[in-house]
């Protein structure tokens, strides 16, 4: 059995109740084709979360984050033996202005309407969490052919819908 384990990064970047998001349409062979998500991506050799995140953000969006928040990680597993190790992070103090991202576009989106848009339902949980300003957490989410078929939450079991 080939499985794959990653180390990534996600940050949510707010502004007046709005999270800058990225469309995923622009990458061949994404995984995360046509989803909005936060900004992030692969750690590199030596770095730390926080190396990781603050660079993903500056060649995503141009921005320089002047503060930053690790608010959890989020353990993704799926049925094509992958697992990714994914540093959620939160922001709301940056500089900067916005360039054209290679991976899609860049959106500021209303918190309000973030479920609305094509995302992975796991985003869900994690969103609400930080919108709670949970200080840290643990969530595991596990798919099935791009479905979510179990939530772990600090290592309690989720129902959800």
């Amino acid at each position: 059995m080939n499985k794959s384990m990653q180390n990534t990064t996600l940050c949510y970047i707010e502004n007046r109740s709005r999270y800058l998001m990225l469309h995923r349409t622009k990458k061949q062979n994404d995984y995360n084709h046509d989803k909005w998500i936060g900004i992030g991506g692969k750690f590199e050799e030596g770095e730390s979360p926080e190396d990781c995140v603050l660079r993903e953000v500056r060649e995503e969006t141009g921005l320089e984050l002047e503060k930053l928040e690790y608010r959890g990680i989020v353990t993704f597993v799926s049925d094509n033996n992958f697992t990714e190790f994914m540093h959620v992070f939160w922001s709301d103090c940056f500089r900067g202005n916005l360039i054209d991202c290679d991976e899609g576009e860049l959106e500021w989106v209303e918190k309000s309407r973030m479920n609305d848009l094509p995302h992975w339902k796991g985003d869900e949980i994690f969103l609400d969490l930080l919108d709670k300003k949970v200080p840290f957490f643990s969530l595991k989410l596990v798919y099935e052919n791009g479905v979510l078929q179990k939530a772990v939450l600090n290592g309690s079991v989720l129902s959800f819908q």
